[in-house]
């Protein structure tokens, strides 16, 4: 067994700080959780001193694409390199994110099943993978593969990535069926355009009708899968939520129809704001996608507020894979800027996130029975959110008991007595 003590313990539930913390450890989970003089080491337990460090569980990312680099049309395409080589790239990603703390990332849309697989046999360093495989919309909608030129790419025609396009209630039953044949934990789908969406094709723009979007919620339903949709506004936004999708992805424009956010709160729909992706969005991007990310900023904080008063329980995901991975811990750092206290903003990325991808009974916050997945930083979070992104200020990352990183002092050697 393992224990670690001393530290000052964030447990994930929104609670007080324990201080003087002590964790035992038995295998993957959590034995034991409580003040170090309440918890009694079996013998030949190994002690890991955490004084003056915080601990907290594992970080977690709801909306991540771990397979994709940047926004060209050449990189989404993948087109511009060995398939080989963006391979190896994507599982440098997943090893970055599990160094930067995170230890659970739902990856939506672009990652295939393969690297969850190779995470779980050791094959790489990773969090524990949560996959979409490919985002499901209409013809036209975001999940639509084509050029301005009119040339098509389905993410050559690899297998393990079937296409997302479907139109009609059988066809898009039948397309959530394939994605759960090749591995997907989480049917991810579009009702809207987005800020980095084609012209003509925005955020406010619908796609898939209510008997669509009814059929697939209702077919994941029955493969037993969670959904999280893409909607950041207008119709196509109301459609989801009164079909009973259980995340919303941005969800701009939520403080335009208050309404949607009692019913929110009454069905336990989740809110992932994504506000990292629209700072990008809003400095970097083509002429078109910066005015809409640079419209929507100030009514997307509204509905951060709005979501809060109402009830609605708010997750952290960065929707990466654009702009940079490794730095997921921005997004919370947003969460504060946007006036969320750092207490709720840790739980976006703990307990609040386990339970929106449906794992609150193995991790997400610190207690007895969950895994032991946990990072330790060299500050407190709760006055400086900041910390959280500070990699010198990471000196442990644990998923399921074992530490991928390490930045402890080496323990001195005790004498030996005569």
């Amino acid at each position: 067994m393992k224990a670690l003590l001393g530290a000052d313990l964030i447990d994930g539930t929104g609670g007080p700080v324990l201080k003087d913390s002590a964790i035992l450890i038995d295998g993957e989970r959590i034995k034991e959780v409580g003040p170090r003089a309440a918890v009694t080491l079996p013998p030949g337990t190994e002690e890991i001193d955490l004084r003056g460090l915080t601990l907290l569980p594992g970080l977690i990312d709801t909306h991540d694409h771990l397979a994709h680099k940047n926004y060209s049309l050449v990189s989404r395409w993948e087109i511009e390199e060995p398939a080989s080589l963006s391979h190896i790239k994507t599982a440098k990603a997943i090893e970055d994110s599990l160094a930067a703390g995170y230890t659970c990332i739902r990856d939506a849309g672009g990652l295939d099943a393969g690297f969850k697989y190779a995470v779980d046999e050791g094959l790489i360093n990773g969090p524990r993978l949560l996959t979409a495989v490919n985002i499901i919309s209409p013809t036209g909608g975001i999940g639509d593969r084509v050029a301005p030129s009119g040339h098509r790419n389905a993410f050559n025609n690899d297998p393990m990535t079937p296409s997302g396009v479907a139109n009609g209630p059988e066809a898009v039953r039948a397309i959530v069926r394939e994605v759960v044949r090749v591995g997907a934990d989480v049917i991810k789908f579009a009702t809207t355009g987005g800020a980095s969406s084609r012209q003509g094709h925005g955020p406010m723009d619908i796609a898939f009708g209510p008997d669509e979007v009814k059929a697939l919620v209702d077919e994941a339903r029955s493969q037993e899968k969670y959904t999280m949709c893409h909607a950041v506004g207008g119709p196509g936004l109301r459609m989801c939520i009164e079909a009973g999708v259980g995340s919303v992805e941005h969800g701009c424009y939520l403080a335009d129809d208050p309404d949607l956010l009692k019913m929110m709160a009454d069905k336990g729909t989740f809110f992932t704001p994504t506000f990292e992706v629209y700072e990008f969005h809003s400095t970097i991007s083509a002429p078109h996608v910066k005015a809409r990310a640079q419209h929507l900023a100030q009514v997307h904080q509204d509905s951060l507020h709005q979501a809060l008063s109402a009830g609605v329980k708010v997750v952290s995901g960065t929707d990466a894979g654009g702009f940079v991975h490794g730095d997921n811990a921005r997004e919370i750092e947003l969460m504060v800027e946007r006036g969320m206290s750092n207490s709720q903003a840790i739980q976006t990325a703990t307990g609040w996130a386990a339970e929106c991808v449906g794992q609150e009974k193995n991790f997400g916050t610190v207690q007895a029975g969950k895994y032991a997945d946990f990072l330790v930083v060299d500050g407190d979070p709760l006055k400086d959110i900041g910390v959280l992104r500070n990699k010198e200020r990471i000196k442990l990352v644990m998923k399921g008991g074992v530490a991928y990183v390490n930045k402890l002092p080496v323990a001195e050697p005790q004498p030996v007595g005569d």
